[in-house]
């Protein structure tokens, strides 16, 4: 386990997914991360479920992301909300293309990097009912608790928590390797060179 203090930047805003916030959010405090909450204005948020308020102290258009080792995008609505900030599209790519920084999404939060226009080639897992979304912004999805391809760690939904953060602990080298791995696939792989990479029909959900 590494002595070095790390610094997460976890993104909110009405309507995130109680849990994928709380829990993530307790997870790393505990592993001795610093986080910091932020979203498109300071305040407080609450989520989608009712289970959760939280303060928000910083606005994202004020973050600087070379002060953060993690970028967290939990989903419920919120991301639907946040991928219509133009700062939060900048923050995400300036995390995406900086060497050694950690992107961890869960749920709806792929949503963001659709936008920010981050996944073409990429390999990673999301919450169903986006799936076909994904691929059209030409990612491959595959359906597993946890996907990690390179700095980019993905997630379904709030029961595959466990896996995601314990991909998170591993990436930021907060614990060790665990006995069963995720899904892990080498970075930057192109769609072009996978089947699956073939855009569906539309999903029902």
């Amino acid at each position: 386990m590494t002595t070095e203090k790390k610094r997460a930047l976890i993104l909110v805003a009405d309507g995130f997914q109680d849990e994928e916030v709380t829990v993530p959010l307790e997870f790393l405090r505990d592993h001795g991360v610093e986080v910091v909450l932020a979203g498109p204005k300071a305040g407080s948020v609450s989520g989608k479920y009712g289970r959760a308020t939280v303060d928000v102290p910083l606005e994202i258009s004020a973050v600087e992301p070379d002060g953060y080792d993690l970028l967290l995008l939990p989903g419920g609505a919120a991301p639907e909300i946040l991928r219509l900030d133009e700062d939060v599209l900048t923050l995400t790519r300036a995390f995406m293309e900086r060497p050694n920084r950690v992107v961890a999404a869960i749920c709806h939060g792929p949503q963001v990097l659709i936008s920010a226009g981050v996944l073409r080639g990429r390999t990673l897992t999301c919450y169903a009912g986006i799936r076909y979304d994904v691929r059209l912004a030409g990612a491959r999805t595959v359906d597993k608790n946890v996907v990690t391809e390179g700095r980019l760690i993905t997630s379904r939904k709030p029961e595959d928590l466990p896996a995601f953060l314990e991909a998170i602990g591993r990436a930021l080298g907060l614990q060790a390797e665990a006995d069963e791995p995720e899904e892990t696939v080498p970075a930057k792989e192109s769609v072009k060179a996978r089947d699956e990479a073939a855009v569906p029909s539309p999903e029902n959900h």
